[in-house]
């Protein structure tokens, strides 16, 4: 079964996961699902979603996952995986076809050392806009976020490399997207200026055939961050 409706607290619990496929347990728009889904596009791999009400979860959720959170992975033999990088590694190793991370361990290392900093730059994004919300003054965070921005796209310009793992899409770079996919809801998106070519990467992203199956609009990031921030997020919105 696959519902685009979100599953809240008393909502029947879904049956088994069937022999052919995955389940995701995700949400419509939170960016660490869209990293597994991404994952699971990209790899061609059959699976139906259960979308979850975040902030009213299905006690059955729950007991999948004690800590309430999205991604969630579902095997038919009934083996549960989250959290999105250790969901994204298992989907890579469990289904060998297009391998997304490096065959060496130093190159999956840098791979994950990559993802580590880029860990750091995440809560900017939501300090500028909380910020912002507030009427402060946000020269001094975005002025931050510019140098991070800065190290990606010397990276780039280092690597002479169209992606961050080489000339193809691999994993850190379906790990980074979801929050690249956002700088306009999250109104930063003029501090990637100065950098051309992680300007180019995010152009070279949106040719992706996973990201356009995984993407929403600005617009309707714009209004579910809005209901999200106002403390009712609205998980059906655009259904």
């Amino acid at each position: 079964m696959s519902s685009e409706k979100c599953f809240a607290k008393g909502s029947p619990a879904p049956g088994p996961v069937p022999q052919d496929r995955l389940r995701l347990y995700s949400m419509r728009f939170c960016p660490f699902a869209q990293r597994t889904r991404l994952v699971l596009h990209a790899k061609g791999i059959k699976f139906d979603t259960i979308n979850i009400n975040l902030k009213d979860k299905p006690d059955w959720f729950l007991e999948k996952n004690p800590y309430g959170l999205v991604p969630v992975i579902e095997t038919p033999a009934g083996e549960v995986v989250f959290e999105s990088m250790i969901t994204s590694e298992y989907l890579d190793e469990v289904y060998p076809e297009k391998k997304l991370l490096p065959a060496t361990p130093f190159g999956k290392a840098k791979q994950r050392m990559m993802l580590e900093h880029f860990s750091k730059i995440i809560p900017h994004f939501f300090k500028i806009t909380s910020a912002k919300r507030k009427g402060d003054d946000v020269s001094g965070l975005e002025a931050e976020l510019k140098e991070k921005f800065t190290d990606l796209n010397n990276r780039l310009v280092k690597e002479k490399t169209r992606f961050f793992g080489g000339d193809t899409i691999t994993l850190i770079d379906y790990m980074m997207w979801p929050f690249f996919e956002r700088l306009e809801m999250f109104e930063v998106q003029h501090c990637l200026n100065h950098t051309h070519e992680l300007k180019k990467w995010t152009e070279y992203m949106l040719e992706d055939q996973a990201v356009k199956a995984t993407m929403h609009s600005t617009d309707n990031h714009r209004v579910f961050f809005k209901s999200f921030q106002d403390g009712e997020p609205d998980y059906d919105y655009g259904l």
